[in-house]
Order: C-alpha cells, then structure tokens, then sequence
C-alpha cells in the first residue's frame, strides 16, 4: 500500500518570506524559529524567533527561500500551518493560518491547538 504524502510541516506567505528575509538580514539570523508555548486565555500562544543554528530536536524545512526551525515539542501542533504577514492601517503582523486551531481568545493572542493526528 503506498504512503499518502505527508503534509509540509509549515509555509510561509510570499509576503511573509519577504518580510522574514528582510528582517534575518537586518539581524543577521539565519534561521526562523517557531513554535508555541502555553499561556494566554485560550491555552496557548504561537512564538517566532531568529536564531543561528537550530536546536538537536528540531525540525527544519525550507519554504519561500526560507530556511524554518520548528520546536520539536510544537510539530503536531503546527503540522500544516501557513504564516502569514498581514498589514493594514493599523497594524504589521505575523498571523498563522493553522488547520489544527479551534479556538482563539476575543484579543487575538492566544488560541486553543489540538494536535494534529498522522
């Protein structure tokens, strides 16, 4: 029986490649990090970094001539997720698209993630 191919960990936007290259270039990073931590009201928050090397565990995909660290304890719950870079009048953010988020607290910064099954 063949494999059903696996899903892309995380993509990233045209929008949010260029914003990302343009700020690893200001900071001289050459990988983006992201993951999730628990907090906020609905349970947990996306978190994004620039770093140089990734971590033992993680996992690294390239997407958008990007090169992405995920925190290995975020994997399930990032599997499929597109970031995004959203600018309107008000704001310039960074705004995950994740198919496995079910719930998102009425300020935005924080969501409720299920993790996803294989």
């Amino acid at each position: 029986m063949a494999r059903r191919p696996r899903p892309k960990l995380v993509t990233l936007s045209d929008a949010a490649a260029e914003r990302v290259c343009e700020i690893m270039e200001e900071k001289g990073a050459g990988y983006l990090r992201v993951g999730v931590k628990n907090g906020g009201c609905a349970g947990m928050e996306y978190v994004m970094d620039y770093v140089d090397a990734p971590e033992e565990l993680d996992e690294i995909v390239e997407d958008n001539g990007v090169k992405i660290v995920v925190d290995a304890k975020a994997v399930l719950f990032l599997l499929g997720s597109i970031v995004d870079f959203e600018t309107t009048m008000l704001h310039e953010k960074f705004v995950f698209r994740n198919p496995n988020q079910t719930d998102a607290c009425g300020c935005g910064e924080s969501v409720t993630i299920a993790p996803a099954t294989l």
